[in-house]
This record gives C-alpha cells, structure tokens and sequence, in this order.
C-alpha cells in the first residue's frame, strides 16, 4: 500500500478561529499576508504556531505520508502559508469556489466530495476541524472499503497540537504496509 496522503487544512487547523472574546492562543504569532486576487495594500492578517512548521516536517521525514494542502487557501497555501512555518512546498487539492454559505450544505463538509474523487481509492489522514457525523461516516465506509482514512479534527480555537500528530502517526504505522517498512 502506497504512503496515505495527509490532508491539511488550514482555517481552524493551522490558524485557529478567535475565541469568544476576541483572542487567539498565545502560542501563535501574527502575520499580514496577501492571497492571490487580494491587494497589497489589504492583506489579511493571521496568526501561525512557529512550532507547526518542525512539528509537521518531523510528521514528514518520516516517509510514512505524503502531504497535500486541503484547503480553501488552495495555491495560497503553499506560497503563503507554509513558507511562514518553513514547509516546503507542497501540493495541493485544487477546490472549486462554491457559492455556499454553510461549510455543511449537503449535512457534510463541503469539501468531501471533490476529496473523495480526488483520493479515488489512496489511503489518507485528513486533519480538519469542521467534519460532521457524516464525514466520520463516510471515512469508516472507506476503511471498511479497503482506503484506510483516518480525520483529525482539532478544535477550531486552538487548531492543531502535537498529540493530534502523535495520532496519525501511531495510526499510520499500524496500517500494514508501514508495519511492512
């Protein structure tokens, strides 16, 4: 079985959501940037754990996945985002811009069908943190299916912490062609 993919979100994920008072972890540092399309002189301003960067690459080096940005941040991603946490670049799912206005339209994550066409039948981790029931459900039946899909969903105030990635890590080594390397 080739290495799973390790999806990666970024809004909730990477950048969490301010709290109800307005305030974002202390561990995160702010950043202006511009996303493509955006003016200079109107960047958005986000706030990155400098630890993500080592603790993703240390998920990397392992060769037990390959990582791909899932997110709406698209191209923005890997030229924006990941160079601040010092990622190298990286490919990305390329998600449409859907006229919605809940990220559950269909009662799941918007984002699930355009992965799930693009997974075909590879085995993946995807780390997000706006799955529903449905999503869950839906990553069983692929496991159940042979694609082994594991979702991490860290809590969109704090984003990802290093036990989500002691998670997929522990899964993936347990999956039969890592146990086999």
């Amino acid at each position: 079985m080739r290495p799973p993919y390790l999806l990666l979100d970024i809004d909730g994920v990477l950048i969490p959501f301010p709290d109800g008072h307005g305030s974002t972890p202390a561990t995160h540092a702010r950043h202006d940037v511009v996303p493509a399309g955006r003016s200079a002189d109107n960047p958005v301003t986000v706030w990155l754990n400098p630890d993500h960067g080592r603790l993703l690459m240390d998920v990397i080096r392992t060769g037990l996945v390959t990582p791909v940005w899932c997110t709406s941040w698209r191209q923005d991603a890997t030229t924006l985002i990941g160079p601040l946490l010092g990622l190298p670049t990286l490919p990305y799912v390329d998600l449409p811009r859907p006229e919605i206005t809940t990220s559950h339209p269909n009662g799941y994550l918007w984002k699930r069908d355009h992965v799930d066409a693009w997974l075909g039948d590879a085995p993946a981790v995807w780390i997000d943190d706006d799955f529903t029931g449905l999503d869950h459900a839906w990553a069983a039946e692929r496991t159940a299916k042979g694609a082994p899909t594991l979702l991490v969903q860290p809590d969109p105030n704090h984003g990802l912490w290093p036990g989500h990635l002691t998670e997929l890590t522990t899964w993936v080594s347990q999956l039969p062609a890592a146990r086999a390397t």
